[in-house]
């Protein structure tokens, strides 16, 4: 695992004029990443978030399944009341009201599931900087982005690839850096 500390700006050229001030101070380039982070709630839109994913099958099935009965029992009534009509049109409307039941249901659980995710995204959208360092550099980077007026700096353990923070996770809360404990070089 590699240490990072990260600083989030508003702008791509606020955040490169820092990259410039971080080579100055003897980082390489190597070790800076620049990026985008999404609004919170737009991360992945198209894969569910792995805490939905977990929890979806009992709550999806659930909620499908009392949309399917409800459904059902409306479909039934209206027409076994309303038209007092025969067993394969029961049948029919059951199933129809079943199929429109369920469809009712499952939309439930989607916007339960984009309420959960979207609340409980606590990092903020911005152009983040990133900066491999060591336990001797990681204070001089801190002090660098907050020097550039960062609007958080954060310090971080993961995978540096190739220039880059690749396993980056947009839904984990950030872990603000303290200085508390901190060598300094």
């Amino acid at each position: 695992m590699s240490l990072i500390v990260a600083g989030r700006f508003t702008t791509f050229p606020a955040a490169e004029s820092v990259a410039e001030k971080l080579f100055s101070r003897g980082f390489v380039e190597e070790d800076v990443n620049l990026f985008f982070v999404n609004p919170r709630g737009q991360h992945a839109r198209h894969t569910p978030h792995p805490v939905a994913l977990a929890a979806a099958p009992s709550h999806r099935t659930r909620n499908l399944t009392a949309g399917a009965v409800a459904g059902a029992v409306v479909g039934v009534a209206l027409f076994g009341a309303l038209l007092s009509a025969s067993l394969p049109s029961v049948l029919i409307a059951a199933g129809v009201g079943a199929w429109i039941g369920a469809r009712i249901g499952g939309g439930w659980q989607r916007a339960a599931e984009h309420e959960a995710r979207v609340h409980h995204e606590m990092r903020q959208s911005g152009v983040l900087l990133t900066v491999h360092v060591s336990a001797e550099n990681q204070a001089l980077a801190a002090e660098v982005l907050r020097e550039a007026g960062a609007d958080e700096v954060e310090r971080a353990t993961g995978q540096w690839h190739w220039g880059h923070w690749a396993d980056f996770d947009p839904t984990q809360p950030p872990h603000p850096y303290a200085d508390a404990g901190v060598q300094r070089a």
